[in-house]
């Protein structure tokens, strides 16, 4: 996706934003990213950057966009063409550094922003977090010292409402230091749209090998850890888990519903990597081979799952993820599972997967599905 020549004499009045490029007016008054309509039913959405020259880097949605530099000026630009409906991460690359976009509000992460075209829909409950804000931490800790899975890891717990019903978040680092989930669930439980909590931010130490189709990570969770989190103190429902996952987390959840039904019977998956089989990661293409990878062999005249309750989201922009979520849908629901499908407006992001996250989980709790 290349960034296109916006520029004219007058600047950057087609984006509303008058004055002239690389004056100390122009940079005081201005916030972007910012989109007009553009002809084809998307939108194009101006980027700025004042300093050396850059390039922004997106979040597997496009390939890196070079800016542009207006005149003599320290104002570089990007009009980048986008679909409908997009949420993206994105990032300034400068002589290979990283750094957030300054005039944009919603972070995620200290290098690291976050834009959405004016049709993406609302994320109710997640804070605009800027780069130089300081994410909660909670002040709960295990040092997990696995025997099956081996090495050391810390997993924080925190309780939202008073505590409840255990929700194991997979690649918890990044729900706890890009995007804050404690402060998103806590609007969400005080809002009423989910009951009381207990998250558990689990860290993968890596991922392709935790998050493949193997028992040890599961068998580590239910011998190690989940007795861990009851020995804190910290009020925690056991026999009510939900697994959230992403992309090979999301993979891994629903193999554990499948491997492990008396420990999960309530997922909801985001994006899941359902193109996975044994070796398929090391590929040219790995989600070239038959739709469903794995998962979909497992679940092929299965039946007997109706104890099984699980959320499925796909980012509506993921096309070529889409055909291996669909089968794995669809043949989950005709082995009993009670299924909830919906796409979201982003690509392979977590910045689209944010609201399908605190919808879902709630879902899977017995609560009435939100919009999106």
């Amino acid at each position: 996706m290349r960034g296109l020549a916006a520029g004219t004499k007058g600047g950057f009045d087609a984006f509303g934003l008058p004055g002239t490029p690389g004056t100390d007016a122009f940079w005081a008054a201005v916030r972007t990213p910012v989109s007009v309509p553009a002809d084809d039913g998307g939108w194009v959405t101006l980027f700025l950057w004042r300093g050396p020259g850059a390039s922004i880097d997106f979040e597997s949605w496009s390939e890196p966009v070079r800016l542009d530099r207006w005149g003599d000026t320290d104002c570089w630009y990007a009009a980048v063409r986008m679909p409908a409906r997009l949420r993206v991460t994105y990032r300034f690359l400068v002589d290979g550094a990283a750094f957030a976009d300054p005039f944009n509000p919603a972070g995620a992460g200290g290098d690291r922003s976050v834009a959405a075209t004016p049709d993406a829909p609302a994320q109710p409950h997640w804070p605009e977090l800027g780069a130089e804000d300081v994410l909660p931490v909670p002040r709960t800790r295990i040092r997990w010292s696995s025997e099956r899975l081996g090495g050391r890891r810390t997993v924080r717990v925190h309780p939202v409402g008073g505590g409840g019903p255990v929700v194991l978040l997979l690649d918890g680092d990044d729900w706890l230091y890009l995007h804050p989930a404690t402060t998103a669930f806590e609007s969400a439980v005080a809002a009423g749209a989910m009951p009381p909590v207990t998250l558990v931010f689990l860290p993968a130490k890596d991922r392709t090998a935790e998050f493949g189709c193997r028992p040890e990570l599961w068998e580590a969770v239910r011998d190690e850890l989940l007795p861990l989190v009851a020995e804190t103190g910290v009020p925690a429902d056991r026999d009510r888990l939900v697994v959230a996952g992403q992309s090979l987390g999301g993979l891994s959840a629903l193999y554990a519903a499948l491997e492990f039904p008396d420990l999960v019977s309530r997922v909801a998956c985001q994006s899941g990597a359902f193109w996975w089989t044994p070796g398929a990661a090391g590929l040219a293409d790995p989600l070239g081979g038959p739709a469903g990878g794995a998962v979909a062999d497992r679940l092929r005249g299965r039946s007997g799952l109706s104890g099984l309750r699980v959320a499925f989201d796909v980012g509506e922009h993921e096309t070529r993820m889409l055909p291996h979520c669909a089968r794995v849908e669809e043949l989950a629901e005709r082995a009993g599972a009670t299924v909830r499908v919906s796409r979201s407006a982003s690509h392979h992001d977590r910045a689209g997967w944010r609201h399908a996250l605190l919808r879902d989980v709630a879902w899977a709790l017995g609560a009435p599905p939100g919009e999106g």
